[in-house]
């Protein structure tokens, strides 16, 4: 396929809902699935990728007042919701339906109703993405887990889930708190359910006031706290602090999970086919190792952004988007395998505990994509991770060491946009080191640095946090060169 073509195919490049957005019927066959998820929309790509930042205040006469910069005007969540399992009329099994939402629908206007009717339909599908095959249980580990909800429009929701058995004894089917929030940080989220779940264990009722309280206060900006006051029964009332990590890019993942499951060698190699835009897939059992992985995957490419296919967690019914052609990053669970027919040109990645084969097909050259001496360095710098470090100290370790691909490949790419425009031969000509050539010249064909170019096009942003690490890293490599110089003028 040459380049125009492939880029044609990749105008829509769906995450987890959007193949549900463009779809009316939840029953519709196959093939309606994929060619829907593949259509419409070419200004999706390009949209901005930054993260949000605080609004603009439009100029006005007199003094401005000093604007506060510990939080972002955002708020927290929009929905809250509790997506229980019922027991299907005509049929076995199970079904989703939504027992508890906050805010209540009887709030908002109609036009908003029928816009966020498409968003909880999506919603619960992806808190039990199983479909009906459920029995009730006496035990079940609660796990918590988090999709991606695209509108058509291209603006995202992150969807954050907590499944658990409810309150009672006996077999019981599981249930599942579900917030939908703009903001991705799993971790902030994840301390909010810890906080739901501790007032359901008291009273349904408990959950208003402090979902309430939180939707209230403004969302901290990167770095900065909030503090939420919220009354409990016979406890009195208690202040929960909630903190975003510094670094934006980073607060919706935690690479810890990346090692539990994959050596480095093997990471190396995954992430060598994520650079090169291919289609891969992971398995396991596990909903929340398949969203904490592949949430990982797609922050190891920073500064550049996965443009094509996400669904951190596959639905049943959508298994058959695994066919699709183009690139996509993929969450299965692992009783799942046997509908995955065609294996070809596929990277399958088994994280299942006991798993006899870590990679179940992949290309065979993901080895040899990267540099030699690239590859080398990577490994020096994952092995310099402590066991007690904590999330951020190991995220920006983590973060910084594979960004250092990128900046000894194609950092020099500022010197060669010229009047809004990428020079791709000089760029090509001043590689620093011929042994990266082949590497940079498969990397630059792929849509995600094409998109980052026509970002730099457009807006250049020479303070960037990319920016910045590609001067510091001259900077250093200048000052080596002079040492090396006055050494071997003293030595002579």
């Amino acid at each position: 396929m040459d380049r125009e073509k492939w880029r044609t195919a990749q105008l829509h490049t769906p995450s987890d809902t959007d193949v549900l957005a463009c779809r009316s019927d939840m029953d519709l066959g196959a093939m309606k699935k994929i060619s829907s998820m593949f259509s419409t929309l070419q200004e999706k790509l390009h949209r901005t990728k930054r993260s949000a930042s605080d609004p603009c205040t439009p100029p006005a006469p007199g003094p401005l007042p000093v604007p506060d910069r510990s939080h972002t005007g955002q708020l927290f969540f929009e929905y809250l919701l509790v997506v229980s399992l019922r027991k299907r009329r005509s049929e076995e099994g199970y079904e989703p339906h939504i027992t508890y939402q906050f805010p209540k629908r009887e709030a908002m206007g109609r036009l908003q109703r029928e816009e966020e009717e498409k968003c909880m339909k999506a919603a619960h599908l992806f808190c039990f993405p199983e479909g009906i095959n459920w029995a009730p249980l006496t035990e079940y580990s609660s796990e918590t887990f988090s999709f991606v909800l695209t509108e058509v429009d291209g603006s995202r929701r992150n969807g954050y889930c907590r499944r658990l058995l409810p309150g009672g004894s006996g077999a019981r089917v599981p249930e599942a708190y579900c917030i939908i929030s703009h903001v991705a940080c799993f971790g902030l989220f994840s301390k909010i359910f810890d906080e739901v779940e501790k007032r359901r264990l008291i009273s349904k009722a408990m959950i208003y006031p402090f979902m309430q309280s939180l939707r209230e206060s403004p969302l901290p900006a990167p770095g900065h706290t909030v503090r939420i006051s919220s009354f409990i029964p016979e406890a009195g009332t208690e202040v929960i602090s909630l903190t975003r990590p510094a670094d934006s890019w980073l607060e919706h993942v935690d690479f810890r999970s990346l090692f539990r499951f994959l050596t480095d060698e093997e990471l190396l190699m995954v992430f060598s086919a994520a650079v090169m835009e291919r289609r891969i897939i992971f398995l396991s059992e596990e909903l929340s190792t398949l969203s904490q992985i592949l949430h990982a995957v797609a922050a190891l490419l920073y500064p550049f952004v996965w443009q094509h296919t996400f669904i951190s967690i596959v639905p049943t019914v959508l298994i058959d988007v695994c066919a699709a052609p183009t690139p996509f990053l993929l969450g299965v669970q692992k009783n799942m395998l046997d509908l995955l027919t065609d294996h070809s040109d596929l990277m399958i990645v088994d994280l299942s505990a006991g798993a006899e084969t870590r990679f179940i097909t992949r290309i065979g050259d993901e080895e040899s994509l990267l540099p030699a001496k690239l590859r080398a360095e990577l490994l020096t710098r994952l092995s310099a991770r402590t066991r007690h470090a904590t999330t951020d100290e190991l995220n920006r370790l983590v973060s910084e060491a594979f960004m250092t691909v990128f900046i000894m490949t194609v950092g020099h790419f500022s010197e060669h946009v010229k009047s809004r425009q990428f020079q791709k031969k000089s760029f090509l000509k001043a590689v620093d080191h011929r042994s990266h050539l082949s590497f940079i010249k498969l990397f630059i064909q792929t849509q995600m640095f094409d998109l980052f170019i026509q970002d730099e096009e457009k807006q250049p942003n020479p303070n960037g946090f990319f920016q910045r690490k590609v001067s510091e890293h001259r900077e250093r490599k200048k000052k080596e060169r002079m040492k090396d110089r006055w050494v071997r003028g003293v030595v002579v």
